[in-house]
């Protein structure tokens, strides 16, 4: 079994871990395993081996029995099996369940590592800020460069904190870990938010443009013509007639929450979250996958797609809802890419309720610049391609606000933070929900927080986000695109 790595923040170390898209050897993969394993069932690595294929395959109670059969043949480095298991149950959002694989790797190897590092990130997912502090810290005992830990330490620091030890900290670590692109980049993002949290808008600027830039080099080049071109696309595919001959019978109503990243969407689930008949979902990869590996190329593989088509994705869509939450009532699923998907989501439930966030665009171009989001979104690393990607966005929601009409319910972000009654009524008429004013004090929940905003949606409703922008005034009119 290979060494973990360290994965980007709100993210967890996992042993032998892969992607999570299902490439089409990956059924073959497992048939493979499967057949090595009814010649030699006693096979503890073959387990393991398919375990992740499981995984990505989102067979997760089939990778947990594998995990567990690996584990009772006696596999080797057993610690690394139960960190994998921590990771599967945090995915299948069994947070007590994950702690106690993390906690079981722990009593094998005190100072492993991942596994220490796994354990404080789930405690930064459930608010326990103290604890996670800790760990960290005990990280750093064990390792003194590890420097994902040293740059996570940056994020719990509180609006109040000044954190001037940590800022000497990660000034010296920057100058120690030249050689290391990743760990610069981390280490740069975590340097801005604590300049920014002191005031000093100047240099924090200056270290989330280094943390871009190298965060530019292990991208694709954004390439705008090529997202035009894919937008583009979108309203040729899904028009009144495609959605009336594609629209199926299916009751349930599902809740998905899309917007741009960074534009209030973590808040808004975390606000609803706080009704009793709501479940936090959060960033589900469930209908992405379903698309993925039953609808290609998308959109175009949907051009002729009828009912029969689109009703069996919902049924496994609701399927796979019904097993990471039984017996839920509501659940959100808080995808904000899934504005992509709105036009087939609207077919496969035609009483789907969909929450659009909306943040002003210099605000949330900055949020997301000021972000370590990760290579998948090209965009992210320069201001001017995130506010083409924004501009593209908007006009994608345009769209799809003619098409569906009332299906949809606009949350703007500055409407709702500098007066959050009248607007959180009217999103609960919009879901059929009674009034509770228990989500007014959504941040005192310990509910799982798996996204950039887990430290943000912990505080109670503020409007220092609102106009951020301005603090940066000087920068952002020097880039084309954002104003």
């Amino acid at each position: 079994m290979a060494a973990g790595q360290v994965l980007a923040p709100q993210q967890q170390t996992e042993v032998g871990a892969a992607d999570m898209s299902l490439p089409p050897d990956t059924n073959a993969a497992i048939r493979h395993h499967e057949q090595v394993l009814a010649q030699d069932p006693d096979n503890a690595t073959s387990h393991y081996n398919i375990a992740l294929l499981y995984k990505r395959a989102m067979r997760f109670e089939d990778a947990v029995a594998a995990y567990e059969n690996a584990i009772r043949l006696g596999i080797d480095y057993v610690q690394e099996v139960y960190l994998n298991l921590g990771v599967l149950y945090s995915e299948m959002r069994r947070g007590e369940q994950s702690r106690a694989m993390y906690e079981q790797a722990l009593a094998i190897d005190p100072e492993y590592v991942p596994a220490l590092f796994n354990l404080a990130g789930l405690c930064e997912e459930t608010g326990a800020r103290a604890e996670a502090a800790d760990l960290f810290r005990r990280i750093l005992g064990i390792d003194p460069q590890h420097w994902e830990s040293l740059s996570r330490l940056a994020y719990l620091h509180s609006p109040g904190d000044a954190g001037d030890d940590l800022t000497v900290s990660l000034r010296d670590a920057i100058a120690g870990s030249t050689a290391d692109p990743l760990a610069q980049e981390s280490l740069h993002f975590a340097l801005g938010k604590l300049l920014d949290q002191v005031g000093d808008y100047e240099e924090a600027f200056e270290a989330y443009r280094t943390a871009n830039e190298i965060g530019r080099r292990r991208s694709l080049a954004y390439d705008a013509h090529a997202v035009e071109s894919a937008f583009a696309v979108m309203p040729q595919v899904f028009d009144k007639s495609w959605l009336d001959n594609a629209e199926t019978t299916c009751e349930a109503e599902p809740v998905f929450i899309c917007g741009m990243y960074r534009s209030g969407s973590t808040l808004t689930e975390q606000v609803l979250s706080a009704h009793p008949s709501v479940r936090a979902g959060g960033e589900l990869d469930i209908l992405p996958w379903l698309l993925q590996t039953r609808i290609q190329p998308f959109p175009q593989g949907l051009e002729t797609a009828t009912a029969d088509t689109l009703l069996p994705l919902a049924e496994d869509y609701l399927a796979e809802l019904e097993r990471l939450f039984p017996g839920a009532t509501h659940v959100t699923d808080k995808r904000p890419d899934n504005f992509l998907h709105l036009g087939v989501i609207r077919a496969m439930f035609p009483r789907a309720r969909i929450i659009y966030t909306r943040r002003s665009m210099r605000d949330n171009c900055l949020s997301v610049y000021f972000q370590q989001l990760g290579e998948q979104l090209r965009y992210a690393t320069d201001l001017a391609s995130t506010a083409h990607y924004y501009e593209q966005h908007e006009r994608l929601m345009e769209h799809w606000q003619q098409l569906l009409g009332e299906s949809i319910f606009t949350v703007d972000y500055d409407h709702f933070v500098r007066d959050p009654r009248p607007v959180l009524a009217d999103l609960l008429e919009f879901l059929g929900l009674p009034w509770d004013d228990r989500c007014l004090d959504f941040h005192k929940a310990r509910t799982l927080v798996k996204t950039a905003s887990v430290w943000q949606v912990r505080e109670p409703l503020h409007e220092r986000s609102s106009g951020r922008w301005r603090n940066y005034e000087a920068f952002v009119d020097t880039i084309s695109g954002l104003q």
